[in-house]
């Protein structure tokens, strides 16, 4: 899966991924309150989720479930991130987010553990 997620969509996902099985009216009323939306947004942005395949439209009700995954999602944002910003390289990626962040000794420890057990030779 290639395809491209505008913000409205991935806060639509987000309760989705939460509370899934849900309804899309209960998705348009959790919308509405934290969001500020209104019905006919919230069900434009699910119809084009369904028409993406990423949200299943089930009857009765119009229950909403997940088709991929969010660390799915993750990945490929990130991944269309490092493109669009970055020319392609993790390497600048990753230099940018350091010189920009202050890592804890546990989270160095952990990325650096992360990085050894995925390219041990």
């Amino acid at each position: 899966m290639d395809t491209k997620l505008f913000d409205s969509e991935l806060k639509i996902m987000e309760i989705v991924w939460e509370k899934e099985p849900i309804s899309a009216k209960d998705i348009s009323l959790i919308a509405a309150e934290t969001i500020g939306w209104n019905k006919n947004t919230t069900y434009t942005i699910i119809k084009k989720l369904i028409e993406k395949q990423i949200i299943l439209r089930t009857e009765p009700n119009f229950v909403c479930t997940t088709l991929v995954k969010k660390d799915e999602i993750m990945r490929i944002e990130t991944k269309n991130l490092i493109e669009k910003l970055y020319n392609g390289s993790k390497k600048a990626f990753f230099s940018a987010f350091i010189q920009n962040e202050t890592l804890t000794d546990e989270e160095y420890s952990e990325l650096k553990n992360m990085i050894e057990t995925r390219y041990k030779k």
